[in-house]
Parts: structure tokens; C-alpha cells; sequence
């Protein structure tokens, strides 16, 4: 089976052979086409700012670059393929040469994700799409769904975490070919694995953007971002920006049959248009790849704003699937390790209260003040939405990355009250996520690493350094010294995962416990999630939290966890219902229990109690 996206830019193959191009430069009165032999070729100036040439003699494999009056050479801003880094020449790729073998393939429902985040560069010793794919089996069998890429778009050099894609269409040559991409899709297809991608339409990294040069258009500097001015999704000649980020949502989900997005940082996307570009985006997966299989959006928003999270009466998503829920991991940060510095502060007062209100109705803060955000209200109200529109964690690649040493939360948090967060986490209605090496607790870190040079460089490492600087431990400059540099090829190689670990104590112990857990997520809670209508209620106890969902058919699903650090006394009876999950509770002869820290015991009762 042949599978491509066509798109009104970027070079395509003619069924009669050549190949047109085609590039929108509203800031260039005239565009040359470079092949890889032979002079400058004048494209035909058409209107609103399009440029386009036929050229016969070009097929897959032919390398061309755009060149401006300026005599500046520029890559396809939607190349398939940049073999030679972003600043190199584009490659012509025929998208019908790869046979894909999923023709079956109808994706999975999302009641049934268990994502995986990660990184393809330190995923493998290799570092590459093809030795990833060799891994794929064993997250299968351990009960793992849906694997999910950091984002791959090509960006600066041979290593970054993605979020400095320059080419939003091309997979970065680092990993490996198009092809490459593509087998590994299949192969998880092939195991029953979703494969998410993670795609940044907020801003492009700071090197190797050129579109200011040709293309200001692009931008729209009534809205300052971070980056500068924000992309044009709301300005003067804002369709033809729209419609590249919505091509480039189809062209990942239909030419590389992914089953879905993580849109990063939506709070940062800045369009004041009637129809919210995540919304534009989510109306043509629903009504063209969507109509044959199930595809996914899933959000990060730090705005919690539910209303991209609404459900149809049939349940069905009307825009997003589902939203990264960094509610709970800040939540489960403070009570398992005790810090409150950073946006941890808003959690310091109640950390429990807010974990209870995380599983229970989704986002912490539902319009409440919060204090790191200057005290101003943030989210709306998420109790109305299932389980299943929240992502939960207790990892990810930002809350471990953006640490100064990149050190994971079995570093630094208590172990029983660690071994009952993922017993919430995983034995709750929400969608859960792993982030890799979290399942055996590997010790190795994820730091923040990037592969700048001169002045940029410099820039990235005084600034990461200096980010630190408002927070106690780092005030001393000598302090913020010992922050790895993010350019340093160290800094990535230690990132690397040791896949030796998980046959050594104590990571062999968490790898049964999480397998466990996911195995009677599957057997109990899977089978009931997809009639879930909304998120449920919570009481803290002093230690004790007690949370409890309804779901379909009358079903009530309950958990207790006890969080504190010495024992606890409980002086009801068990609830009644089925036992699925119960650990550190010790029944006692007169009806009370012991609990010990980080005691949990998760019950199903039938409608008929």
C-alpha cells in the first residue's frame, strides 16, 4: 500500500515525471531554483506572493535550494528530507516508495492508551529510528500501547530534544531516512502500538529559520512571544500560514500513518481568530484521516483551558483528545519529595487536596489564583470531562530535563510514597504516560542538551545557567558553574538510557511493579473506561486520600492511598466491590487497619454493590 499527502508547497513528483515546485515568498520579488548541478533557474512569480517551476529532469533524489535577490540560499521551508542539516540543500522524495504493510490498521481506541514518551537520539545507544524499532516488541509485551516521539523535525545539528525544528515536514537526518520513519510506524503497527508525534507549532529555533528573510508575513509582530514575534495565525495574510500547519498536522498522520499529534505549548500558540488554529487543526484530522481510523490530538496547554477538551454527546472528542496533565505531577513532586520551589509553589499549601482534585476532576486549578502565575486565575473548570482527556504522569521529559541536572524523581523522592503515586496514576481513568527508563527507575538523567555553536552557544548555556539563579541551591554563581553544558557532547551521551539496569536491584523491582500495575489496568480497568462520562470526587484525611469515579453501568471505581511518612490508623471497614489492587494495609482484629506509608487498596463496585 502506497501512502502520500499532497500539499500546495514543497516539491512533488508528476505522474508524467518531473517534479514542480513550489514556494510562497510574498517578501521576494523574484525566487531562483538551485539544483544540485547547474545554474540558477528563475521560478514564475504567480499571485499572492507564490513562486513555482516545473523542471522535468528532477526526480526523487535530486537536491535543490531556493535562492533569494540577495544571493541568500535557503532550504524548502516543507522539505521532506534534509540530508545535509538545515542549512544544506532539500531532497526530492517520492512519498509512494515506501510499501506500507498496515493496511489493516484502524488505530486503537483512546480508552486504551498507555504512552511511552521518547527521545530517539538517547533512546538506544545508536541513536536512530532503525535501533529504536529493535525495542519496540518489548514495550509491547510489557503492556505499553502508544508509543510517543519527542518531536524529529529537522533542527540544528545531530543533537537536540526537538523543540528547535527549523523543517516542519522533515524528519532529521540524524535519526535516519524518511524510509526509516516510516518502518518504524509499521513495525509498531504491526505489535499493536499507537505511534504519537510530538509537533511544535508555537515558534521555530533560533537557527536556521529563514522566513523572516523571504516571508515576514509569516509573523505577526502584534503578539511578542518569547521567540520573538509569534507565528500568523491571526493577522493580514494569515491562510496560507494556517494551511501550512494544517498540511503538516495531515502530512505526519497520512503520509506517515501516525496515529496521531501532541501539539507543545498551545498557551504559547497566539491567534485571536474565530477558529482556533488547534481547532482548525482537530476539525480536518476528525473529518479526513479521522473517518477511517481513530487519530488522536493530544494538547500541552499550561493555560488548562477545558473547553479545547469538550465531548459530543456520543463521548467523542469535538477538538482535542486529550491534555498533558502537569497538574498532577507537580502535585505528586511536592508530596514525594518535599520541594516547593519554582511553579512548585503553587502546590506547597495542600499537595494532597490538589492531588485528590487532579484525579478526581482533572486540572488543580480550575480558575483558582495562582501564585506563580502572579496570582492571576488560571484554568476552567475540567470535572464535567472523563479521565481519559487527561494525560497524568509522574514523568516526562520537561519536569526531568528542565531540573538543572536532569536527575528523575526516583532520585530524589521518598520510595513507598513513589510506589502509591504510580499505583494512582495507573490504576486511575486517566490516560497514563511513562516517560522512557521510568518503568525500571533508571538512574541515568535526562539533561538538556543542543548542538549550537559560537555566539548561540554561549548564549544557551549562560542563559540555562542563569534560569537557575533564582533558585536557592544556585545562587552562588560557583553553583550555577557545575550546570552541564547543554553543547557539550556529554551532556547528550549521559543522557543515554543503560538498558543493562533492569536486571539489577532496585530497578528489576519497579520494572514488576509497574508491570503489575498496568496488567490490572488492562484486566479491570480498560474494559470500563470507554462509558465514562466525567471525573468524580475526593476527600483527604490528614494523610488519607479517598477518590472515587463513576463509570458506566453503574460501576464506582475507589481509591485509598495514605501518603504520610509514619503509619496511619483506618477505622472503617473495606469497601465493598472487588478488590483489584491492595498494598501496605494491614487489616486488624476488631475491624480498624494499619496503614503504612504509601498504602494503597483500589476497589470496583457493581451497581448492585
Amino acid at each position: 500500500m502506497k501512502r502520500s499527502h499532497a500539499m500546495p508547497f514543497g516539491a512533488a513528483l508528476l505522474e508524467g515525471g518531473g517534479t514542480c515546485f513550489r514556494l510562497w515568498a510574498p517578501g521576494a520579488p523574484r525566487v531562483d531554483l538551485m539544483l544540485a548541478q547547474g545554474a540558477p533557474r528563475p521560478m514564475n512569480a504567480l499571485e499572492r506572493g507564490w513562486h513555482e517551476l516545473v523542471v522535468a529532469e528532477a526526480s526523487a533524489g535530486t537536491r535543490y535550494q531556493f535562492v533569494l535577490p540577495d544571493g541568500l540560499s535557503v532550504p524548502d521551508p516543507a522539505s521532506r528530507f534534509n540530508p545535509e542539516d538545515i542549512n544544506g540543500p532539500s531532497e526530492v522524495i517520492d512519498p509512494r516508495a515506501y510499501s506500507w504493510r498496515d493496511k489493516s490498521w484502524r488505530g486503537r481506541p483512546w480508552h486504551e492508551a498507555v504512552i511511552y514518551e521518547l527521545h530517539v537520539g538517547t533512546f538506544t545507544p545508536e541513536g536512530t529510528l532503525a535501533a529504536a524499532q529493535v525495542r519496540l516488541a518489548e514495550l509491547a509485551e510489557f503492556g505499553i500501547t502508544a508509543v510517543e516521539l519527542m518531536p524529529i523535525a529537522d533542527f540544528p545539528g545531530k543533537r537536540n530534544w526537538g523543540y528547535d525544528g527549523v523543517l516542519q515536514f522533515a524528519p532529521d537526518a540524524a535519526y535516519g531516512t524518511p524510509e526509516d520513519l516510516k518502518a518504524f510506524v509499521d513495525a509498531a503497527h504491526a505489535l499493536g502500538l499507537m505511534v504519537l508525534l510530538d509537533v511544535v507549532y508555537n515558534h521555530f529555533g533560533p537557527e536556521g529559520n529563514y522566513l523572516h528573510a523571504y516571508c515576514p508575513q509569516f509573523f505577526n509582530p502584534k503578539h511578542q512571544t518569547p521567540w520573538g514575534a509569534a507565528i500568523n495565525f491571526d493577522g493580514d495574510m494569515n491562510r496560507d500560514v494556517r494551511d501550512f500547519f494544517v498540511h503538516n498536522a495531515l502530512y505526519w498522520i497520512e503520509e506517515y500513518r501516525f496515529d496521531g499529534l501532541r501539539l507543545d505549548a498551545v498557551h504559547a500558540i497566539r491567534d485571536d481568530s474565530r477558529t482556533h488554529i488547534v481547532n482548525e487543526i482537530a476539525r480536518a484530522l476528525h473529518e479526513g484521516p479521522g473517518r477511517e481510523r481513530s487519530v488522536h490530538l493530544v494538547l500541552e496547554n499550561g493555560d488548562n483551558e477545558a473547553h479545547f477538551l469538550e465531548r459530543g454527546p456520543d463521548l467523542a472528542p469535538r477538538y482535542a483528545t486529550a491534555q498533558w496533565n502537569d497538574d498532577i505531577h507537580h502535585a505528586i513532586h511536592v508530596i514525594t519529595t518535599g520541594e516547593k520551589d519554582g511553579y512548585y509553589v503553587d502546590f506547597a499549601d495542600a499537595p494532597l487536596e490538589h492531588l485528590g482534585r487532579t484525579l478526581a476532576q482533572g486540572f488543580a486549578f480550575q480558575g483558582q489564583v495562582s501564585p506563580f502565575h502572579d496570582h492571576h486565575p488560571r484554568g476552567e473548570p475540567s470535572g464535567h470531562l472523563p479521565g481519559g482527556a487527561f494525560v497524568s504522569f509522574l514523568q516526562t521529559h520537561d519536569q526531568v530535563g528542565n531540573r538543572a541536572f536532569g536527575d528523575r524523581i526516583h532520585a530524589l523522592g521518598e520510595p513507598r510514597l513513589l510506589a502509591a503515586a504510580y499505583a494512582c496514576v495507573l490504576l486511575s481513568p486517566h490516560a497514563p504516560m511513562l516517560f522512557m527508563g521510568e518503568e525500571y527507575a533508571a538512574s541515568t538523567p535526562f539533561q538538556f542538551f543542543c548542538d549550537f555553536h559560537a555566539e548561540l552557544a554561549d548564549a544557551v548555556r549562560n542563559g540555562r545557567r542563569e534560569e537557575f539563579g533564582r533558585f536557592a541551591a544556585f545562587r552562588d554563581p560557583s553553583a550555577r558553574a557545575q550546570i552541564p553544558d547543554p553543547n557539550a557532547r556529554e551532556t547528550f551521551l549521559a543522557s543515554k538510557l543503560d538498558w543493562a539496569e533492569r536486571e539489577r536491584t532496585p530497578h528489576r523491582q519497579q520494572l514488576a511493579l509497574v508491570r503489575e500495575l498496568l496488567a490490572l489496568r488492562r484486566q479491570h480497568l480498560v474494559p470500563r473506561l470507554a462509558s465514562q462520562r466525567r471525573g468524580g470526587s475526593y476527600r483527604v484525611d490528614g494523610t488519607v486520600l479517598r477518590v472515587e469515579w463513576p463509570l458506566g453501568e453503574g460501576e464506582r471505581l475507589r481509591l485509598l492511598a495514605h501518603f504520610g511518612h509514619g503509619d496511619a490508623e483506618l477505622k472503617e471497614r473495606p469497601a465493598a466491590g472487588t478488590l483489584i489492587y491492595v498494598s501496605g494495609i494491614h487489616e486488624l482484629d476488631d475491624g480498624r487497619a494499619r496503614l503504612e506509608p504509601g498504602a494503597v487498596r483500589v476497589t470496583l463496585e457493581s451497581a448492585r454493590g
